[in-house]
């Protein structure tokens, strides 16, 4: 600034993207620099007790200029991996990754591309449109294992996805099945359950750990990990048994009740004791505490992990929630609308997918949900009342397919990757087969802030727009009324941009110049929110679209002036389902096996050595972090500076071991150390930190990639699928040998 004029300071609303929940802030703004930020109390989703407690939010400010953030696009010079770089324009990067794409796509065929996508701070339908008319069906994406399963499973029961609805004074048990909200996103959602004591509300938490929400709960059940589904189905035992069902709606909106009625009598509460590994009496309790309703159950990623049980699982629950008519129920559920904004799978142009991507689709046949025939078959259902899921997050290709793609080139090649705020060498499993994958690619494109382990490999890193200098329209996976976000507060620094720009310019060097009318991600967003009638400008001050919750929708008159009912097969909640069958599921829930790492010959090995077998559970949220996030952060890591593997004190203890030993875990797959820890959890189990890498190590590069092979528990996982349907693989009811390092 040139000397003697004054800097103009200017306060404009933007939001923080460190969580999904993207609070409301002021920034001061002087030179196009944000210089100051403070919460904004009149912008959704503002509560002051979530922001004291909030370590996240205060990293804006540094993070926006930090010394390792990608500033300018930069192209690889030496080996892959030997972190030798050099800047380049962006019409230099678009032009030559858009002509080796294209010349992929000559060689190979559109399936020669793949992607992998992550968050919070990414929207999906840019890439997921890119991919769309590109012609790949290879997105890939963490769905099977977080928030796939339960939306699959609320459809094909209920007709679309409903939502907990706590309402004080109203709501009398509330269910935390596989979840823990104090660490997994310090919301106010958090901060309600601790409020619930006081409401009166009764509280159940179903989780093998202890957690801060099962330490407040009248009941807790830790149960055996991947025997959810049998303590589900043995709740609906007792609610049979003792006449606790809701019988009205039971006999007026469910399908298959007398079946349930017979599939659950062997689940007595002395079986589910011994399967689970829960106390029976706990078992009686708990089911009279759910069919004390209105009840309001919410569920997590513990229960989308367990492999074969995960939509068994999802399916138990959705029936426990029926036969006591907790559905579409003030203080129980709501039944989600569908949204006034133009919707997720709109967005993706999913209208353009052809004849030629669907049989590219590779989880045909693996995964008969999660594919095109799969969706088409529960689109056919849900569209009874106009909504449609979002198609490629539903149809996200899986893991281990594309993979084996790239590692066989059968039964096609797949050549060329770009990858979206993720950082799969992390946050995938089996890291080891991640890794070879990604060294033997043509292309490799990585949209990230920082030069993350995976990023490293990479052909091309392009610098991307982060939280303040982006514009947020979050609106739930597609699946529901509701948007929230706000305005970007300045323009991108240097180089960058949003990944709309970034994913629109390379669409238009490859054709698809038509198909992105919108000049900017900010006229993306005014564009999708315009049917509302509420403009981009006004929804900015408010930081929210939503419209109030209405109930019991399935009373609603249809044109002949009869209730509408559910969106199902029947017209009812089938609690017997007459969809599965045709994928090849079953009717009515049934428990599948626990996923093996362990051979019995890596077993009696390590015995020998005095190795230990134990279950494993893997991927629960810890604050301050997030899966391979925020480990650079030097504050977090004064606190929280080593990797963990936590059992219970007499575990460790049978076990010869100590709180702050170093142990190390191994399966058939690989191995990882972790510092000990005690924690109160069931015994007989470790539970291992995820995501863990040494950023400390300095810009990540071959041999070491930021110590990726240290500590990191996806060197001890497979992404082989385990569930039938959905192709889910397991972190949370698998098995590994533990043993102390010397």
């Amino acid at each position: 600034m040139r000397e003697g004029w004054l800097s103009v300071s200017e306060i404009r609303p933007t939001n923080c993207h460190f969580c999904g929940y993207c609070c409301a802030f002021l920034a001061t703004v002087e030179d196009g620099r944000i210089v100051d930020l403070e919460p904004d109390p009149s912008r959704y989703p503002y509560d002051a007790r979530i922001l004291a407690g909030c370590r996240r939010w205060k990293m804006n400010l540094d993070v926006l200029d930090s010394p390792r953030r990608v500033n300018y696009p930069l192209r690889r010079v030496g080996e892959r991996g030997s972190g030798k770089w050099e800047r380049v324009s962006w019409d230099e990067a678009l032009d030559d990754i858009a002509s080796r794409l294209e010349q992929l796509r000559s060689q190979h065929g559109p399936g020669v591309l793949a992607s992998a996508i992550g968050g919070p701070h990414a929207s999906f339908w840019p890439l997921h449109r890119f991919m769309n008319l590109f012609g790949s069906p290879n997105n890939m994406g963490i769905g099977p294992i977080c928030w796939n399963p339960r939306i699959w499973m609320d459809v094909v029961t209920f007709g679309w996805t409903v939502e907990a609805s706590i309402v004080p004074g109203l709501t009398k048990t509330f269910f935390l099945w596989g979840t823990n909200p104090a660490q997994s996103d310090n919301s106010a959602f958090w901060q309600a359950i601790r409020g619930l004591r006081d409401e009166g509300i009764k509280l159940v938490v179903v989780d093998p750990r202890r957690t801060q929400c099962a330490s407040l709960a009248d009941i807790w059940l830790p149960v055996k990990p991947g025997t959810d589904c049998t303590l589900a189905l043995g709740l609906a035992h007792v609610i049979i048994r003792d006449g606790l069902v809701d019988r009205e709606f039971v006999d007026q909106w469910c399908h298959g009740f007398a079946e349930l009625e017979e599939h659950v009598k062997p689940y007595t509460p002395e079986f589910v004791s011994q399967v689970c590994d829960v106390d029976a009496a706990s078992v009686e309790a708990a089911a009279r505490a759910f069919a004390n309703g209105p009840t309001a159950l919410v569920s997590g990623r513990g229960i989308d992990q367990v492999g074969q049980s995960v939509a068994p699982t999802h399916r138990a629950l959705c029936i426990l929630r029926a036969i006591t008519g907790n559905v579409d129920k003030p203080g129980a559920c709501s039944l989600n609308e569908a949204s006034d904004f133009v919707s997720e799978v709109e967005f993706e142009l999913a209208g353009r997918v052809g004849d030629l991507q669907r049989q590219l689709c590779l989880n045909e046949g693996v995964a008969p949900l999660q594919c095109y025939t799969g969706y088409d078959v529960v689109a056919e259902q849900s569209g009874k009342l106009e909504r449609l899921l979002p198609q490629r997050y539903m149809t996200s290709a899986l893991p281990h397919l594309v993979l084996g793609a790239m590692e066989t080139g059968e039964p096609y090649p797949v050549r060329a990757l770009v990858v979206n705020a993720t950082n799969p060498l992390l946050t995938y499993a089996d890291t080891n087969r991640v890794y070879h994958a990604l060294k033997g690619l043509d292309l490799l494109v990585v949209l990230d802030y920082y030069i993350t382990p995976t990023a490293a490999l990479a052909d091309y890193v392009l610098p991307v727009a982060g939280a303040m200098e982006r514009p947020i329209f979050q609106i739930h996976g597609g699946v529901a009324n509701i948007g929230y976000g706000g305005p970007a507060a300045v323009e991108p620094y240097y180089e960058r941009k949003t990944d709309y720009d970034i994913f629109r310019e390379l669409g238009m060097r490859l054709g698809q110049a038509d198909e992105w009318p919108d000049e900017s991600l900010t006229e993306a967003f005014a564009t999708q929110l315009a049917p509302t009638n509420m403009s981009w400008e006004d929804y900015c001050v408010q930081g929210i679209y939503s419209m109030p919750t209405t109930f019991e929708k399935h009373l609603l008159p249809d044109r002949n002036g009869n209730p509408q009912g559910f969106a199902t097969i029947t017209g009812k909640v089938e609690l017997a389902s007459e969809l599965l069958p045709h994928l090849g599921g079953d009717r009515l829930p049934v428990a599948g096996e626990p996923t093996t790492l362990c051979s019995p010959e890596l077993i009696e090995r390590l015995e020998a050595e005095g190795a230990a077998h134990i279950g494993m559970i893997t991927g629960s949220r810890k604050q301050p972090y997030n899966a391979s996030m925020y480990l650079d952060n030097p504050e977090f890591r004064r606190h929280y500076n080593e990797p963990v593997a936590e059992m219970s004190e007499a575990t460790a203890h049978r076990l010869g071991l100590n709180a702050g030993d170093r142990v190390r875990l191994t399966t058939d797959y690989g191995t990882a150390e972790f510092l000990l820890a005690y924690a109160r959890m069931r015994d007989d189990l470790v539970n291992v930190d995820y995501g863990w890498w040494f950023p400390e190590h300095g810009i990540p590069c071959e041999p070491d990639l930021g110590g990726i092979w240290e500590s990191n528990v996806n060197t001890l996982t497979t992404c082989a699928p385990g569930e039938p349907l959905i192709g889910t693989w397991s972190y949370n009811a698998i098995d590994c040998m533990v043993q102390k390092v010397d």
